[in-house]
């Protein structure tokens, strides 16, 4: 048996929670030997025995005009993981994705301890903006564990080191019919009626800015569908937030609070499975919803100035994952200027009225999930594999 090591794991939002609850696991299950986590995370990480130093949640903001009023809580934070690294003198220190802290984070840690192993989990955009983020990360950064097939020459073209291990979403376990049926009862939804869901993201920002865009779109369709049930799924953080801007519609709030992590998610992939269209913030819940077999469109806006920078670097022509994959429009998508209730309610209403229109975008779901690895190995063992290689060598 080796010796115990000990690894300080950061994850920022709810989407590097799952990541890093599924590594934990797998890094418990592969390692001969005792593993210690010392870190940051959510409920998901917390569950797999991770204490974490503060509230991830303090974490969860998104873009230039959103950082700055937080700027001052960030600095601290910063300083005070950066002081705990030390402390407990990891094998490696993995961050995963949130760049604007874990990159600080890992820059003045290795600044600090040059011979700490940093690993950086989920590959920053490069193909789509700021290109030159690989370079500056590849002064603090030694290992990469790429989501996304077409990643890993990225990376190692400025000197580090890179696999690809798949994505958690392509096998994480999906909800059965007879369980969206039986949601559907719960609802009180009819045998004729629709089911709506409504996802306006996991921060703050993101659900004050779509929030009300999408209480309009969805009172229009109402008009038109009297019979249609509206879910909104919600991270727990952002319940309160999302009563308020939906407050006198009649909607089902999926209330994570009282529940375990465990069947928070189960609940959610439920409502996922058993829902006809859903409208989503652009970002992760894209995949989530592939995999759970429904037709989406994606919506994003931000604030005005984080908006004029990011339009001048994006080198992509879409933000939605399955259409980046299969190199389609298949999943409409409504981003800044274009994010509103007219656009968006017309391109609901049209997956709502024809389903030959929803079935089409499902194929090329489909398609994706594959090119992500669906049917390999669980990406958080292929993960763990890659980890674990790394810091032996």
């Amino acid at each position: 048996m080796s010796e115990p090591q000990t690894l300080f794991i950061i994850a920022g939002e709810s989407s590097g929670d799952r990541l890093g609850a599924a590594l934990m696991q797998s890094l418990s299950e592969e390692h001969d030997g005792e593993i210690r986590f010392a870190g940051i995370g959510g409920p998901l990480m917390i569950d797999q025995g991770l204490e974490s130093l503060f509230p991830m949640d303090e974490l969860s903001v998104m873009g230039i005009a959103e950082v700055l009023p937080k700027i001052r809580n960030l600095l601290v934070r910063i300083k005070e993981t950066v002081s705990e690294i030390e402390s407990a003198n990891p094998a490696a220190l993995i961050t995963i994705d949130s760049p604007d802290f874990c990159f600080r984070v890992a820059k003045r840690v290795k600044a600090r301890v040059p011979a700490l192993r940093v690993i950086h989990y989920v590959a920053p955009s490069v193909w789509a903006w700021r290109p030159k983020r690989a370079a500056k990360m590849a002064q603090f950064v030694n290992h990469v564990l790429a989501l996304l097939p077409f990643e890993p020459p990225y990376m190692e073209a400025e000197g580090m080191s890179c696999d690809f291990v798949g994505h958690p979403i392509t096998t994480e376990p999906q909800a059965t019919i007879a369980q969206a049926s039986d949601f559907r009862k719960e609802i009180g939804m009819g045998n004729e009626a629709q089911l709506l869901t409504l996802l306006p993201g996991s921060r703050t920002s993101e659900v004050t800015r779509l929030g009300p865009v999408f209480r309009e779109v969805a009172e229009r369709l109402r008009g038109d569908y009297p019979n249609l049930k509206i879910a909104i799924p919600s991270v727990g953080a952002r319940v309160e937030l999302i009563k308020q801007i939906f407050l006198g519609m009649d909607v089902t709030i999926l209330d994570p609070r009282e529940l375990t992590s465990k069947d928070a998610e189960e609940r959610k992939r439920i409502c996922y499975k058993a829902t006809d269209v859903a409208l989503a913030a652009s970002g992760t819940v894209s995949l989530e919803l592939a995999a759970a077999e429904t037709s989406m469109v994606i919506a994003y806006n931000m604030h005005w100035f984080t908006a004029f920078i990011k339009r001048r670097m994006v080198r992509v022509s879409t933000a939605t994952l399955v259409n980046l994959l299969t190199d389609t429009k298949a999943v409409p998508e409504f981003l800044l200027e274009e994010c509103t209730a007219d656009n968006i309610y017309q391109s609901v209403k049209n997956l709502l009225d024809h389903s030959d229109l929803r079935d089409s975008q499902l194929n090329v779901s489909s398609a994706a999930m594959a090119m992500l690895g669906k049917g390999d190995d669980a990406s958080g063992s292929r993960a763990a594999k890659s980890v674990l290689k790394f810091i032996s060598n």
